[in-house]
This record gives structure tokens, sequence and C-alpha cells, in this order.
């Protein structure tokens, strides 16, 4: 092996090392007996106890979880009407314009975005009286704004991509446009709608500065609870929750590679 390939794999190794290993200190330290997060003083898991005890964490975790799977199922639907619109349409009046709006969020810094719809919701608040204070409604308001642009950008990626040849000949055979679309289309954008949900999950779940504006007394998210007791000093059952989540994500990540290599073998 020459020494160019030594090198690429060094520099391979310390990128790897340089994401994972700190998440890794993280898991070992959340099995750590002492309350100081730095200092191990001996294997322990009471700290997950403590977790599952802790209605604070719980409640803003299944907080986090609805708003990011009610703002995923609303970004596929308007990200793929967006997608169909540009990709489908040609060119219409106003898709300058149109196509502008919907790529702003992806570049928009979130502090303007924010504030922004903070603004709209107490102005729509004070004129017809919706919505009434701030939480669930609001924040999954906002996570749409901006993650139905990134489903958007996926599945145009995807139809623009895609052989119309089956389409068109549904449509030869008698097929309704509707029917064309439900029985061919959805089929093959499929996985790009599962990208763009996956996405827009993942975007609404960890956001904190957009939520930190739309948010009311009584709707703390997750990362706002997590965020705020870090500035405090990190405490030990963040490090458990931390893990859970990792432990989670792997077992999907794991489950998924597992379901993409059987695939193949299925189909032979």
């Amino acid at each position: 092996m020459n020494r160019g390939r030594w090198k690429l794999y060094a520099f391979l190794g310390l990128g790897f090392a340089f994401l994972y290993v700190p998440i890794l200190l993280l898991i070992v330290y959340s099995f750590n007996e002492s309350r100081l997060v730095t200092v191990w003083s001996g294997f322990s898991t009471k700290w997950y106890g403590e977790l599952m005890q802790n209605r604070q964490l719980l409640d803003a975790a299944w907080l986090s979880v609805r708003i990011a799977a009610t703002n995923a199922c609303f970004a596929v639907v308007f990200g793929t009407l967006a997608a169909n619109a540009l990709v489908r349409h040609g060119k219409f009046r106003g898709r300058a314009g149109f196509q502008l709006l919907l790529t702003a969020p992806l570049v928009m810094p979130e502090v303007i975005t924010g504030l922004s719809l903070l603004l709209l919701f107490v102005t729509m608040e004070e004129t017809i009286g919706w919505p009434d204070g701030r939480g669930f409604t609001t924040i999954t308001i906002a996570h749409i704004t901006f993650s139905m642009a990134y489903v958007a950008v996926v599945v145009r990626s995807r139809l623009s991509q895609m052989d119309r040849s089956l389409e068109e000949a549904a449509m030869d055979l008698g097929a309704r446009p509707l029917r064309v679309y439900m029985s061919i289309t959805l089929p093959l954008i499929a996985p790009a709608l599962l990208s763009g949900w996956l996405l827009a999950f993942t975007l609404s779940l960890d956001d904190l500065v957009i939520s930190s504006f739309v948010a009311g007394p009584g709707s703390t998210t997750l990362p706002m609870v997590v965020y705020s007791s870090v500035r405090m000093g990190v405490s030990p059952q963040i490090n458990a929750l931390a893990s859970i989540v990792v432990l989670i994500v792997s077992a999907a990540v794991l489950i998924a590679g597992f379901s993409m290599r059987q695939r193949p073998a299925a189909k032979d």
C-alpha cells in the first residue's frame, strides 16, 4: 500500500474520530455515578432512572415528537404540491417569484424567520383572534414554513429525473390523470417522499431558534429544555437522554441498511 493511501486513511480516521469519539464519551459518562459529568467515580444507571422520573424532560420530548410528526406530514404534502407545480407545469406566470419564496427559507437566517413569524402570529391574534396564544399550533406552522422547502427540493429532484413514459402509457390506455398520479407517480417517488418526511421530522425535532420565538410558556420543546439546562451546567440526565436518542437512531439506521441489503436478494 503506497504512502498516499496511508495518508488518506489517516485523515479519514481523524475525521471519523472527531465526529464520533465525543458521542462515545457522552454515552460512557451517562453511566457515571458522579453528578460531575467530567469526573468518573464508578458505573451506575441511576441517571436513566431519574430521567424516567423527570416529567419536564419527558413532556418536552413528547411535545417535540408530536410537533415533528405533524410538521413532517404537512411538509410532505405542501412540498410535493410545490415540486409538482415547478416540474410539471412549465413556465407559468409568477414562477420565478414562487420559486424564490419557496427557496428563501433554505438560506434565510433562523433568527429572521423566527422573528417574522412571531410578529405575524401576534398581529393575527390581535386582528382575528387566532391563534389564541402561542404553543403547539404556532410551533408546527413555523416548522412547516421552513421544512416544506427542503421536501420540495428532494421531491423536485426525483420528479425531474423520473421517466414519464409509464404515465403516458397509462393515460393512453384510458386512465384518468388522478388515477395515474396515485397508481404510478406516487409509488415511483415514494423513496423521495419518505426521505423528505424523515428530513422534515429531523429538522423539526432539532430546531431551537425558531421554536424559541414562537413557543409560549406552556409549550417548551426538548431542544429548549436541553439548552436551558446546559446553560446551568450539564446534567448527567442530559447524557442519558442523548444516549437513548443515539441508540434509537443507530437502530433505525441498522434496520434500514439491513432491509436494503435483503431487498436485492429477495428479488433474485
